[in-house]
């Protein structure tokens, strides 16, 4: 499988401490060689991925910002992006990879997700928390991801109690896993093979929130 270059880790760096136009378009060779890395890391990594789940897409996030409604006005994303969704309703859940010198990391589950979802999700966890309980016990995922993160409400959404037993699953707006890397580990060749180990062990966690939300 393709590996990050360390000049993809440098340049990234490079960018977020000179965040401007003129700088970027200056080193405009720079950047061309590190998407092309990160283009051939994202071929590479769908081909893996593909055989140990069912895909419809991955797509790299564009590294200029839309800053029409942000305070922060720099051009630049000072990171790459990777998505991919798993394929048909029957796979839920999607996974993501962010690469940033100092904050790299592999995640996935339910950002944002819809209305109809979040309120599936709720319910469901409401009338029985013990199976995604046992699921974030599980010690390989927990060696993995710790626990589940995501935005949180401060109190019980509306139809629900802060007493119920479940209020701190129950509580969030997203139901997402992370592990974040180290930047001498995502410049090893043994990366890409750690980095799909990560995604597969998300998977018992994908499939117990795709049971409550096709059935």
């Amino acid at each position: 499988m393709t590996t990050i270059e360390t000049s993809t880790l440098a340049f990234l760096r490079d960018l977020a401490a000179n965040n401007y136009k003129e700088w970027f378009t200056g080193n405009k060779d720079r950047y061309e060689a590190a998407k092309a890395n990160v283009e051939a890391f994202r071929d590479s990594l769908w081909h893996a991925m593909n055989q140990v789940d069912v895909l419809e897409g991955i797509k790299i996030f564009r590294i200029y910002r839309d800053v029409r409604f942000s305070k922060d006005k720099s051009p630049y994303k000072n990171y790459f992006g990777l998505s991919m969704n798993r394929a048909t309703a029957q796979r839920r859940g999607g996974y993501y990879f962010h690469l940033e010198p100092g904050a790299t990391f592999a995640g996935g589950g339910f950002f944002g997700p819809n209305t109809e979802d979040v309120r599936r999700i709720r319910q469901a966890f409401s009338e029985d928390d013990r199976p995604i309980r046992q699921v974030t016990a599980d010690p390989e995922f927990k060696s993995y991801f710790g626990q589940l993160a995501g935005e949180e409400l401060k109190n019980a959404p509306r139809g629900f109690s802060n007493d119920d037993p479940a209020i701190d699953l129950i509580r969030k707006k997203s139901w997402i896993v992370r592990r974040p890397f180290r930047d001498d580990e995502v410049s090893q060749p043994g990366f890409p093979v750690e980095l799909v180990k990560t995604y597969v062990a998300m998977l018992p966690y994908f499939n117990y929130m795709t049971k409550i939300l096709t059935e």
